[in-house]
């Protein structure tokens, strides 16, 4: 054979392999609101960055009539590219063959790229849509799914890992988004479960759709599985370029530094009539990071779920930073089980990724109730003073309002490592509200009103801890933007070790 008829032969075997499923399924897949997987791919990177691997590789599998199936790419586009010019690797699922299912060598493609993510430490992203193992592969696909799980295992905290569920996830497939960092899922055409409808209702009678039981705003609003909803295929892959631009590319690098024209001494006035003078009286948390944050733009993560507490990455002086702030329009900002779990999980991925740590604080305590004690509140909440303790980032921690006892604590106080702590002029740093500590402390007085209102005034303020060195600074609201750029320009060279172990015991 001539070379020109191997060139030929090589263009032929591509064209193949790139039409995927044919015509018919990719028409069949666009009808049903999705891009293919090499469409994705091609909208997730830079243009013309992507280079394929594997195109080539196809199953082994003789049982059940595989023998005489070709499965082009073998259900699967893997391969790397660039996002704002910085390394990525991804992998697509092809829902056009064999429905994206994985057998043996589909998982084999997907470990590679795993395993070159994390030799040149760059972040993995994951484009999930496919129907579950491939039932004729049986063990090779379990094993293929055990691999995939143990390299989303060994690269957590070393690399970012990103996962989008763009069609439907189930069985086994949904533990290795569920290994990530971070699962996009897109409304209406995706869905995570681990058992779908028809099991559930022949197991227990309980009859769900698809959408109720794992759909995109279920896992964002009700189970916190996922971080963020997507509207569609195309907003879902802007929105994970935007996220790829807050984060450092591994854990031995930081994010990185962009110029946002924002001058770093900007102070806003409005911030010193902002808060009420009603202490019980709500605001919107969100307003008052925006007039801190570089251009007021903040990237919310988990915006739906456990709204009492917000967790956004956010830039001072073009430096990203990881915010967890109380939302006292949300049930006061009380903490309750979902919101620690929501903020310890993101206080250990900034951690992790070199991303310093912003703590506003306006927290009256932890939620009472029977329902939050037998859901174990005691163990969740100690989820965040474990990880605040652990985490040897910058750590500033801004209290606004309210910050009464150990959900004080929770949100990184001085002891539990805030390497600089201020507050505004109406902070309230204390055991408890003041005026429940005087009806404690003053029981039976006959004087107990003159004393509460005594009490109130000299205790509903930040000095009493900044006369003991727990509060470093108490400054005008409206200075909040420098003074915090400032601290962290400071805190940048911060070095801080911990004994050394195998690791911790996270209370889970």
């Amino acid at each position: 054979m001539s070379t020109q008829k191997r060139i030929e032969d090589l263009r032929k075997r591509s064209e193949k392999v790139m039409a995927g499923g044919g015509p018919k399924r990719i028409e069949k897949q666009h009808a049903s609101g999705k891009l293919t997987a090499r469409e994705r791919v091609e909208k997730l990177l830079d243009q013309g960055t992507f280079v394929e691997l594997d195109r080539f590789v196809t199953h082994r599998c003789t049982n059940f009539g595989m023998e005489k199936k070709e499965c082009p790419g073998e259900g699967v586009v893997t391969g790397y590219g660039t996002i704002d010019g910085r390394l990525v690797y991804v992998f697509a699922q092809d829902f056009t063959v064999e429905g994206g299912s994985l057998g043996e060598m589909h998982a084999a493609k997907i470990v590679k790229v795993q395993q070159l993510a994390l030799k040149m430490g760059a972040p993995l992203i994951g484009l999930n849509d496919s129907g579950g193992a491939r039932i004729q592969e049986a063990v090779d696909a379990l094993s293929g799914y055990g691999k995939i799980f143990f390299n989303n295992t060994i690269a957590s905290g070393v690399i970012p890992q990103i996962s989008a569920i763009m069609g439907p996830c189930a069985g086994g497939a949904v533990y290795s988004p569920a290994l990530t960092d971070f699962i996009y899922m897109v409304k209406n055409t995706s869905q995570m479960f681990i058992t779908g409808p028809q099991v559930i209702k022949t197991v227990t009678g309980e009859e769900v759709t698809s959408e109720q039981l794992g759909g995109a705003m279920t896992h964002n609003s009700v189970s916190g599985v996922a971080q963020f909803a997507a509207e569609n295929d195309e907003d879902c892959l802007a929105q994970i370029r935007k996220l790829i631009s807050y984060i450092p590319s591994n854990n031995m690098e930081s994010a990185p530094v962009v110029e946002t024209g924002d001058d770093p001494l900007r102070i806003d006035e409005s911030l010193n009539s902002f808060m009420p003078d009603n202490s019980n009286q709500p605001y919107d948390m969100y307003e008052v990071i925006a007039k801190i944050v570089d251009n007021g733009e903040y990237y919310d993560v988990q915006p739906f779920f456990a709204t009492n507490i917000i967790t956004c990455f956010a830039r001072l002086d073009g430096q990203t930073v990881g915010i967890i702030a109380n939302q006292p329009k949300v049930m006061a900002g009380c903490l309750d089980i979902n919101a620690s779990d929501k903020s310890s999980r993101f206080i250990r991925f900034c951690d992790a990724f070199n991303i310093p740590l912003l703590n506003i604080v306006d927290v009256p305590g932890f939620l009472p109730g029977t329902n939050q004690e037998y859901g174990g509140i005691i163990r969740h909440g100690a989820k965040m003073l474990y990880a605040y303790s652990e985490a040897t980032v910058p750590k500033i921690t801004l209290v606004t309002r309210k910050a009464y006892g150990g959900s004080y604590l929770a949100m990184c106080s001085r002891d539990l490592g805030a390497d600089q702590v201020i507050a505004w002029p109406t902070a309230e740093i204390a055991v408890m509200g003041p005026a429940g500590a005087a009806n404690i402390i003053f029981k039976g007085d006959p004087d107990i009103q003159q004393k509460t209102a005594e009490y109130v005034e000299n205790f509903a303020n930040p000095y009493q801890a900044a006369v003991r060195g727990f509060v470093d600074m108490v400054i005008e609201p409206k200075e909040t933007r420098p003074v915090l750029i400032n601290a962290l320009n400071m805190l940048m060279t911060k070095r801080e070790g911990r004994p050394a172990k195998r690791h911790g015991n996270i209370p889970l």
